[in-house]
C-alpha cells in the first residue's frame, strides 16, 4: 500500500470522527477564561468569527460536530477534581469530551452563530432546570400512610394530565408553559407539540420530559403554579387556555384569568399588550383525570 493510500484512508477515517467544540457563549465567560496563558484569544466577537470559520470547515469536510456550552467556573472544579492544569489545552479538551456526554449540546447544522449560541444557552437552562426538579422529586421520599414513591406517583400523574391536555387541545400546533414557584427561584418550562396529520403529535423528548418532571413537581408538592397552553392552526385564530396547580391537580382559568396570566410579564409583573387575533379562552374539560385524586401524600 502506498504513502497516498495511507493518507487518503486517514482523510477518510477524519470524516468519520465526531468532534465536539466547548463554546464560551458570552463576554463574561470569555474573561474569566483569559486568565488561562494558554488561552490566546483576545477578543471574543474575533473568538466567535473564529469558531464558526472552524464549525464551517468541519461541516464543508463532511465533518459532524457539536457544540458544548463551557463555564468556565465548571471547568475549574473539574481540573481540580481531577487533579489537571487548568492552564493546559489537554485539560480543556478533557474537559470538552466530557461535556460531550454529560453537559448541553446541541449538533451543528449549518445554522449560523447567531442562531445556535441561544439555542444552546435555552438547552443547558433546560437541562438544569430538569436536573434540579429530579432532585427535588427524589427527595420527597415515599408518603408515610401508604409507602408509595411520592415522586414516581406525582411524575406517573403528570405524564398522564400531560396526554390529557394534548388529547383535549382540538387541531393545531400546541405550545405549553408550566411553571413552579420553587425556591430559590421559580421553575420555567416549555414545550412544542406540533401536529403531523389528523391524530399524530410529535414531541421532543428531552422537552417533554422535562416539562412533565417540573409539573411533577408543582403537583407533588402542592406548590402555587400554572398551565398555559396555545394552540396555533392555519387559517383560525390562535387560542389560549390556562389552568392553575390546586393541589395534586388542575383547577381551568377564566378566560380573563387567562387573559391576566398571558398579558402580564413573569418577571417584572408589568402588564403587555395583549396581540391581535388571540382568543383567551375556557380550556377544554380533562373530566375526572384533571381533578385532584383523593389520596394525598
Amino acid at each position: 500500500m502506498t504513502r497516498t493510500d495511507h493518507q487518503t484512508m486517514r482523510r477518510v477515517l477524519r470524516r468519520e470522527i465526531a468532534g465536539t467544540i466547548g463554546l464560551l457563549t458570552d463576554e463574561h465567560d470569555f474573561r474569566a477564561m483569559r486568565r488561562y496563558r494558554s488561552f490566546t484569544f483576545d477578543d471574543h466577537a474575533t473568538y466567535l468569527q473564529q469558531v464558526e470559520a472552524l464549525l464551517k470547515t468541519r461541516a464543508a469536510q463532511g465533518s459532524h460536530t457539536t457544540v458544548a456550552l463551557f463555564d468556565p467556573q465548571e471547568y475549574a472544579d473539574f481540573c481540580t477534581d481531577k487533579g489537571l492544569d487548568p492552564d493546559a489545552q489537554s485539560s480543556r479538551a478533557r474537559f470538552t469530551a466530557e461535556l460531550s456526554a454529560t453537559g448541553a449540546v446541541l449538533p451543528y447544522e449549518g445554522q449560523p452563530l447567531a442562531d445556535l449560541l441561544p439555542a444552546l444557552v435555552d438547552e443547558a437552562v433546560r437541562q438544569a432546570t430538569w436536573e434540579y426538579a429530579s432532585t427535588l422529586l427524589a427527595r420527597l421520599g415515599a408518603c408515610a400512610s401508604c409507602g408509595e414513591d411520592i415522586g414516581r406517583a406525582a411524575f406517573t400523574r403528570a405524564s398522564h394530565l400531560l396526554v390529557r391536555i394534548l388529547e383535549t387541545a382540538g387541531t393545531g400546533n400546541r405550545h405549553l408553559v408550566c411553571t413552579v414557584s420553587a425556591e430559590p427561584e421559580t421553575l420555567f418550562s416549555v414545550l412544542h407539540a406540533d401536529e403531523e396529520g389528523k391524530d399524530s403529535i410529535r414531541l421532543d423528548e428531552a422537552e417533554a420530559l422535562e416539562f412533565t418532571t417540573v409539573l411533577a413537581l408543582g403537583l407533588a408538592t402542592q406548590t402555587p403554579g400554572g398551565l398555559v397552553m396555545r394552540t396555533s392552526a392555519p387559517g383560525a385564530t390562535d387560542r389560549v387556555y390556562g389552568w392553575r396547580l390546586r393541589g395534586e391537580g388542575l383547577e381551568p382559568l377564566t378566560a380573563g384569568e387567562v387573559f391576566d396570566a398571558y398579558c402580564t410579564d413573569i418577571e417584572s409583573g408589568d402588564p403587555i399588550s395583549p396581540e391581535s387575533d388571540v382568543d383567551y379562552c375556557v380550556p377544554p374539560d380533562l373530566g375526572p383525570e384533571g381533578q385532584a385524586p383523593g389520596h394525598h401524600p
